[in-house]
């Protein structure tokens, strides 16, 4: 039960903590259309899958342990963030309100961003891995750890959802789109910001 506890208070504290997955959430579901950040968010979820599935395989810790493939994994979802960041910061001021409403990315697009903003995050290598590590004992039936496994996507899928539902409520968006390109451009700085951070900080292992 301890262990229970453990696994279900230190993933909410994770999930809630803002980061690039809330960003990108938040931006999609204001900027573009519910639809959009919750299949983000689905996209989020599919990642900490990816991440969840080596870890059980064991694949994690030698992730934690191999210096250059963290790095290169560290390095590759910093490039990731300063790319779409720098792609906001470009945004410029709609034309019309048909061209503000109109989704600039199809369901695979935003599956896709929110999949690789997640999956390319070594931090929530970090977390995952050193979740099971370091709060699940080994002597934890393999069934138990695929259940803390589906918690912890289960909880990533259903707060980003909710994120997503939030900043596209009609009378929230009503209130910003005027001013789209503005929080395009905080939001790409907020990525590129992440991105430079995730580059420069050394892991501590």
């Amino acid at each position: 039960m301890t262990e229970l506890l453990a696994v279900v208070a230190i993933t909410l504290l994770a999930v809630i903590s803002p980061g690039p997955d809330f960003a990108m959430v938040s931006r999609n579901g204001l900027l573009l259309s519910r639809r959009s950040g919750v299949l983000t968010a689905l996209g989020i979820a599919a990642g900490v899958c990816v991440h969840v599935s080596y870890t059980l395989l064991g694949v994690g810790v030698l992730i934690q342990q191999s210096l250059w493939l963290f790095n290169l994994i560290k390095l590759a979802g910093a490039a990731y963030l300063v790319f779409l960041g720098i792609r906001m910061l470009r945004a410029r001021p709609a034309v019309d309100e048909v061209m503000a409403d109109q989704p600039a990315l199809s369901s695979l697009g935003a599956l896709r961003t929110g999949f690789l903003t997640n999956v390319l995050n070594p931090k929530t290598t970090i977390f995952i891995v050193s979740l099971f590590m370091q709060v699940v004992q080994p002597q934890t039936p393999l069934a138990v750890q695929l259940g803390y496994g589906a918690f912890i996507v289960l909880a990533h899928a259903l707060w980003f959802s909710a994120v997503a539902i939030f900043f596209s409520n009609a009378s929230v968006r009503a209130r910003l789109l005027a001013v789209r390109h503005w929080i395009d451009r905080v939001f790409g700085a907020l990525l590129v910001g992440f991105g430079m951070l995730l580059a420069l900080t050394q892991p501590s292992r």
